[in-house]
């Protein structure tokens, strides 16, 4: 095969693969990147690395996954040059990073008083709520330590949260 019959074939594996796999990949880009732009701009640097790795010889035995994982690199390096870039800007914006914790210190004390006046709550109340925010169990996880259903536990949790919030509300109230 001469060079210029290579080269044709290739042009053609090329536009085939365009017409094929373009939109499926406008898409995948889109979805993960959420900008029209970007994304399309992704595809068609895709396809030019593509182009590129078969002028130099690379041969591809499944297209669409080639593609498909180039793009994906591709949207990798998007993700993170778009984080350096946007950090310097807001640098460069003036945007100081404080060390403020009294934000955390007052979600901690919350944390703290919710734990307390989980202490007052009826005993299936506090026992849910201890298994679902401390020992983080889901659903599906406390009803098979009790025995009771899934839809059960989402009930006692719910109502547990609600004599919960009023006691938060008013902690001198009697549950």
């Amino acid at each position: 095969m001469t060079l210029i019959e290579k080269t044709n074939n290739n042009e053609s594996m090329m536009n085939d693969a365009h017409r094929d796999f373009q939109s499926g990949l406008n898409k995948h880009a889109f979805y993960r990147v959420n900008d029209h732009e970007i994304g399309q701009n992704l595809v068609q640097d895709t396809f030019l690395k593509t182009w590129n790795y078969i002028r130099k010889g690379g041969t591809i035995i499944v297209m669409k996954s080639f593609l498909y994982h180039i793009l994906n690199n591709l949207i990798i390096d998007e993700y993170r040059r778009h984080k350096a870039t946007s950090l310097d800007t807001l640098l460069e914006s003036g945007y100081e990073p404080s060390t403020d914790d009294h934000i955390r210190l007052i979600d901690t004390l919350d944390g703290k008083t919710a734990s307390m006046l989980i202490d007052r709550l009826l005993e299936k109340y506090r026992k849910v709520l201890r298994m679902r925010y401390e020992q983080h169990l889901s659903l599906t996880e406390m009803s098979t330590l009790t025995g009771q259903t899934r839809n059960t536990m989402a009930v006692q949790v719910h109502r547990g949260l609600k004599q919960l919030k009023a006691l938060y509300d008013n902690p001198y109230a009697i549950v």
